[in-house]
């Protein structure tokens, strides 16, 4: 194994870089887009602050369907909209489009259970003091809920990584991508089993971080 290890050092090396790459852009993609659409949802369900039931089944049945979508397929219907918005659909920047859209909706989701998780009265208290609606949201809501919102993003983070070991189908690369070509095509199973290893590795390290983190920040 350690020969083709050597032999493939820097493909491997290359492989984990567009693996972190991807992951990296939809975990930004899940915060900076999925965290507001998650909030949105939970805050137009009903008998919460901004109750709407026509706008609320809206972006509810927009995130049921994108989750509902299967990965593979979704990455080759999003080819037209990926080269409209990165100008390509091949590589891994591309990779990253419909891998961030299915971040957004999967981290939404989990956004709006882990606030549904705070009791109404943190709310009620914070309305009777006089707090804005952006108040509630940063200084209470999320507040009471940071723990819930990290362990999601942590289950998130792992999907997607998951999710980016197809992404060979569009030239986006990767461990998973790597882990095919160079493994089970060319029959050398040791190198194989050393990328899935490797992926273990990961999802093992990323898990234990987010556990941590949400322990740490779980004052209840």
């Amino acid at each position: 194994m350690a020969e083709y290890i050597m032999q493939y050092q820097s493909e491997i090396w290359k492989a984990i870089g567009e693996t972190f790459a991807m992951v990296g852009i939809s975990i930004f993609a899940a915060i900076l887009v999925g965290l507001p659409v998650g909030t949105f949802l939970y805050l137009l369900r009903k008998s919460q602050l901004y109750e709407n039931g026509l706008l609320y089944g809206i972006l509810n049945i927009i995130v049921n369907v994108v989750r509902s979508f299967p990965f593979l397929l979704l990455v080759v219907f999003l080819i037209p909209f990926t080269r409209l918005v990165v100008g390509t659909a091949l590589g891994t920047l591309a990779a990253s489009v419909p891998l961030s859209i299915m971040a957004i909706a999967y981290y939404s989701r989990l956004v709006e259970q882990s606030l549904l998780e705070v009791p109404k009265g943190v709310i009620e208290a914070a309305s009777s003091m006089g707090a804005s609606t952006l108040q509630i949201i940063v200084k209470f809501l999320y507040v009471e809920a940071r723990s819930g919102l990290v362990l999601g993003l942590t289950t998130s983070t792992i999907s997607f990584i998951s999710y980016s070991t197809v992404m060979g189908i569009v030239g986006g690369g990767g461990i998973g991508d790597f882990a095919i070509r160079y493994g089970y095509q060319r029959f050398e199973t040791d190198l194989m089993i050393f990328t899935i290893i490797i992926m273990i590795i990961l999802v093992q390290s990323i898990q234990y971080t987010g556990s941590f983190i949400s322990r740490i920040l779980d004052k209840r």
